[in-house]
C-alpha cells in the first residue's frame, strides 16, 4: 500500500507539473497551445488506485501549476521537457520532503482545456516503470465560492 500511495503522490505532483515548455505561459493567451488557468479536475490512477482532485489555478499561478516547481508533497525536476504543438514527454525525479524520490515519465496530448498522459513512476532504480496515466480538464473559467486553490 505504502509504494502505491508513493507512485499516487508522485503521480500527482506530475499532473501538476505537466504543460510546462522553456517559455512561460501568458495568462491572457489562448492559443491552442497554452493550457489556461481556472477550475481543473484531473485523475492519477496507478497500480489500480484513483484518485481525482480538483483545484483552482488563478492566472498569477499557471506557471507554477504547470511549470514543474513545488506541490505541496513533492518537488520536481524535468530534464527532458518537450511541449509543443499539443504533445507533450516528461521525463524526470520528484523528491518528497524525507528525501524519497520517485522516477516519472510521461507523455501525451494536450489541449487549452485538456491534457492526457500514460507512463510510468519508477519506486527504484533498477525496477520496472509502474503503468500509469493522468487525465485533466477545464471545468470552467471561474472557481467557484470555497473552491481549494493551488
Amino acid at each position: 500500500m505504502k509504494t502505491r500511495f508513493l507512485a499516487l503522490t508522485a503521480l500527482g505532483a506530475a499532473a501538476l507539473t505537466l504543460g510546462a515548455s522553456d517559455r512561460p505561459y501568458a495568462a491572457a493567451t489562448q492559443s491552442a497551445d497554452t493550457v489556461l488557468p481556472g477550475y481543473w479536475e484531473y485523475t492519477t490512477s496507478a497500480v489500480g488506485v484513483r484518485d481525482t482532485e480538483q483545484k483552482c489555478v488563478r492566472p498569477s499561478e499557471i506557471n507554477r501549476f504547470f511549470g514543474g516547481l513545488s506541490t505541496r508533497r513533492w518537488t520536481c525536476t524535468y530534464p527532458v521537457r518537450e511541449v509543443g504543438g499539443g504533445n507533450a514527454r516528461f521525463e524526470g525525479v520528484c523528491r518528497d520532503r524525507k528525501g524519497r524520490t520517485v522516477r516519472v515519465r510521461l507523455n501525451g496530448t494536450y489541449r487549452s482545456e485538456s491534457f492526457r498522459f500514460t507512463g510510468g513512476a519508477q519506486l527504484a532504480r533498477g525496477t520496472p516503470y509502474l503503468p500509469a496515466s493522468i487525465t485533466a480538464r477545464r471545468i470552467s473559467a471561474e472557481c467557484p465560492a470555497g473552491a481549494e486553490y493551488f
